[in-house]
């Protein structure tokens, strides 16, 4: 669907009509002004409706249509095509949602495409329409406020992610015994998600910065220099937790060998307790007629102290050698 469409002079908004049309023939008749018409999920029959009015590239308006494309910045002509990843964290499960934002810029006119519920533009568009300072600059200013407002979600994720990554730590080196290798799985690949957003944004980003892209003029530079440092911090903060991940799992599987050890070591002390009994037993019971302390009176009692004080020795043994 078309969600908003705009026009701008001066850092000023216009009142006029919201459809593509209305926004064509503003930019056409006034060359001082610029548009920025949004998008979201459209259909085909709506994006060729804009691709016709704006002359987006064939190749750039399919890329837009498909989802899961990889962060990434073309140049047609005059035009450029920037395409960001949103993120988005979802408690249940521990999951890291991903969506799609796909801007066209062009000198008078900016077309933005969004796939998911991530990074919804609509903030971002109220707030630059109130900086007015700021949105003087054009298309660029328009750019700017998606990228800052897509990479401030990137933060908010990660620190989502960091929580239950703490939870994992405190599981892992809990005294209890506990299963975490699921989650610290599922953890890792969320994260790995993250960096597939992420990374490919480093470059892009020191481009904007030092103006060294088409239609990003060196009064906008500065503003992406903001967006570059977050997208490096939120960058390293990503990889320090997939380490910690790492770590952790590693600490989980030595733990939990740790753990079998210590329950072979318990297994092997009481077989060896109950294999002396077992024994002296077995001798005796084996029904010769002719046998050292038969005769004797107290032979039975005797065997029996015999077997408990040598299962008492041997359990005071292992317990003192911390296997039992």
């Amino acid at each position: 669907m078309i969600v908003d469409c705009g026009v701008y002079a001066d850092g000023v908004r216009r009142d006029l009509a919201k459809e593509p049309e209305t926004v064509a023939q503003a930019i056409g008749d006034d060359t001082e002004c610029f548009g920025w018409i949004g998008l979201y999920e459209p259909s085909e029959a709506e994006m060729t409706r804009v691709q016709e009015l704006f002359g987006l590239h064939k190749l750039a308006v399919e890329d837009a249509l498909e989802t899961h494309q990889r962060p990434k910045v073309d140049r047609y002509g005059d035009a450029l095509v920037v395409i960001l990843r949103t993120l988005w964290y979802a408690e249940a499960g521990d999951a890291v949602e991903t969506g799609q934002v796909t801007v066209f810029i062009g000198p008078r006119y900016v077309v933005t495409v969004r796939h998911g519920e991530g990074a919804p533009l609509t903030t971002a568009r109220a707030e630059l329409e109130e900086r007015a300072s700021v949105l003087g600059h054009g298309p660029a200013a328009v750019l700017w406020a998606i990228c800052d407002t897509i990479v401030d979600g990137y933060e908010e994720v990660a620190e989502a992610v960091e929580v239950d990554v703490d939870e994992i730590e405190t599981s892992v080196f809990s005294p209890e015994r506990t299963s975490d290798a699921e989650r610290i799985y599922t953890l890792k690949r969320e994260v790995l998600e993250m960096l597939r957003a992420i990374i490919p944004l480093h470059e892009p980003m020191e481009s904007f910065a030092h103006a060294a892209v088409p239609l990003i003029s060196r009064e906008a530079a500065p503003f992406f220099r903001d967006v570059a440092d977050h997208v490096i911090r939120v960058s390293d903060q990503t990889e320090a937790l997939d380490t910690l991940l790492s770590s952790a799992l590693n600490a989980h599987l030595a733990r939990v060998s740790v753990q079998q050890n210590d329950d072979m070591r318990k297994i092997s002390a009481w077989v060896a307790i109950a294999a002396a009994p077992t024994a002296i037993a077995g001798i005796y019971g084996m029904n010769f007629r002719h046998m050292p302390e038969l005769a004797i009176h107290w032979g039975y009692y005797g065997v029996i102290v015999l077997m408990l004080v040598i299962c008492a020795t041997m359990y005071a043994f292992f317990r003192r050698a911390g296997w039992l």
